[in-house]
């Protein structure tokens, strides 16, 4: 039997200096995700305009973030890869 296996939902994100976005899921943590390792990826090489960054919004239902159709990460990747915020 597989498990599925479930992660808290999107509250709230906030880009942040450094390419960094905080990230408020629905179990009231929070967690800070550097995005500057994917710079050098397509199509996340966009992210390096400031303007286009601070853009991000949280996708319907909380499933992930986005700045534009093509560029998104999903909760998962926010959650697994986020550090807590102290």
């Amino acid at each position: 039997m597989t498990r599925t296996v479930k992660y808290p939902t999107i509250e709230a994100v906030t880009p942040m200096r450094g390419k960094k976005l905080l990230v408020q899921f629905s179990s009231g943590e929070e967690k800070v995700y550097d995005c500057r390792p994917l710079l050098s990826e397509e199509p996340f090489g966009a992210l390096a305009n400031e303007s286009f960054f601070c853009q991000v919004k949280v996708d319907a239902g909380g499933y992930g973030v986005s700045w534009s159709d093509e560029i998104d990460l999903s909760e998962s990747e926010l959650w697994l890869h986020g550090t807590p915020r102290n």
